[in-house]
């Protein structure tokens, strides 16, 4: 399974999961809530990133589930 970032995106129909290069939508859902939930499962699986986009489309949030290639300096 390939490691590809997840993105949450408006759609036409609500809010959809994207998997980054990919040209179709992999889910669709009714409630942004609905779309992060999917989403997060997905990224975990395959230690990805989930990038949460707004209304207008831009990123609003990420978050990082496996290795984290930039971890924060501490």
């Amino acid at each position: 399974m390939s490691k590809k970032n997840q993105h949450v995106v408006p759609h036409e129909s609500g809010w959809a999961v994207k998997g980054a290069g990919n040209s179709r939508t992999s889910s669709v859902h009714g409630t942004q809530r609905e779309a992060i939930t999917a989403a997060r499962e997905s990224a975990i699986r395959q230690g990805s990133e989930m990038l949460i986009h707004g209304e207008n489309g831009r990123i609003r949030e990420r978050n990082t589930y496996g290795k984290d290639p930039y971890p924060p300096k501490g």
